[in-house]
C-alpha cells in the first residue's frame, strides 16, 4: 500500500506526535476498511472464493499496519529522541554556563531510552494486532464451515449470511481498542499520547544527565500548578519544589502529556 507521508523530520514534540498518530491511524483505517469489505462479502452471500479474496486483503492490511508501526517507531527513536535529548541537555548546559557534547554518559542514556521507547510503542500496538488477528481467524473458520452453506442464494440463505456478517461485526469491532483495564482508545489517541510521553522523558533526561555531569545535585521543578509529583492527583505538588537529580530521574513526568521540566540549581548543595 502506498503512503503519502514524507519521512519523519525531528522538531516540535506536538507536531511530531501528531504526525506519528496520523500515520498509524491511516494504516488502521485502511485495515478497518478491509474488514468492512470482508463483512460485505459475507453479508451479500458471496461465494467462498470471494470471501477468501477479501480476507487475504485484510491479512495484508494487518501486515501493513505492523510494518507502519515498526517504521514509525524506528524513525521516532532514531531522529526525534536524539533531537529532544540534545535540546534538554543544551538547555541545562546554557543555564550552567557550559557546553553540551555527546559524551559516553549521554550516548548510553539515549541508547537505553531509545530501546525502551521502541519496545513501548510496539507493545502498545500489540492489542490492535491481536484484535485484527482474532477477526481474521473467525472469518477464516466461518469461510470453511458456514459460508459454503450460505451460497444457495435463496431468501433463507441470504438472511443467514446477513446474520453471520452482523455477528462477526459485533464480536470484532475495530473502532477502538479495549485494554485489560477496560479503557478504550482509538489508535490515534494512544499513538499521540505515547509519542508525547516519550518526547517529554527524552528532553528531561537530557537536562538531568547534563546537570549530573556537571556535579549538580538539586533541580528546580517546573510543572502545572495542580500536578502532583508521582501522579496528577498526588497531594505532593511538584512545581516550584526542589528535588535531587536522582528523584527527578525517577519521576521525569507524572502522567501522559505532562508538562514537567527541570532547571539545574548549582547554588544549592545541601537539603534545605
Amino acid at each position: 500500500m502506498a503512503y503519502e507521508f514524507p519521512p519523519l523530520t525531528p522538531g516540535d514534540a506536538a507536531t511530531v506526535a501528531a504526525r506519528v498518530a496520523a500515520v498509524l491511524d491511516d494504516a488502521w483505517q485502511r485495515l478497518a476498511a478491509q474488514q468492512t469489505a470482508v463483512l460485505a462479502a459475507i453479508g451479500d452471500g458471496d461465494r467462498s472464493w470471494m470471501v477468501a479474496d477479501r480476507l487475504a486483503q485484510f491479512q495484508a492490511a494487518i501486515v501493513d499496519f505492523r510494518q507502519r508501526v515498526d517504521a514509525e517507531a524506528r524513525a521516532f527513536v532514531a531522529r526525534q529522541l536524539p533531537h529532544l535529548y540534545e535540546q534538554g541537555a543544551q538547555h541545562a548546559a546554557e543555564s550552567l554556563g557550559g557546553r553540551f557534547t555527546w559524551t559516553l554518559i549521554h550516548t548510553d542514556a539515549l541508547q537505553s531510552l531509545a530501546a525502551d521507547s521502541y519496545a513501548d510503542v510496539l507493545r502498545r500496538s500489540q492489542e490492535e494486532q491481536r484484535m485484527a488477528g482474532a477477526f481474521y481467524r473467525a472469518v477464516r473458520d466461518a469461510a470453511r464451515r458456514e459460508v459454503p452453506l450460505l451460497a444457495a442464494g435463496n431468501t433463507t440463505a441470504m438472511q443467514a449470511a446477513k446474520a453471520l456478517a452482523d455477528r462477526l461485526a459485533t464480536e470484532h469491532q475495530l473502532q477502538y481498542v479495549i485494554y485489560r483495564n477496560g479503557a478504550r482508545y482509538p489508535v490515534q489517541a494512544w499513538a499521540e499520547s505515547a509519542t508525547l510521553t516519550k518526547s517529554a522523558v527524552a528532553y528531561n533526561a537530557g537536562t538531568l544527565n547534563r546537570a549530573r555531569e556537571a556535579g549538580v545535585q538539586w533541580m528546580e521543578v517546573f510543572d502545572g500548578a495542580g500536578c502532583g509529583w508521582t501522579s496528577h492527583k498526588d497531594p505532593d505538588k511538584a512545581t516550584g519544589t526542589l528535588r535531587t537529580v536522582e528523584e527527578a530521574a525517577a519521576w521525569p513526568i507524572s502522567h501522559p502529556r505532562c508538562l514537567r521540566a527541570f532547571g539545574p540549581r548549582p547554588d544549592i548543595t545541601t537539603q534545605l
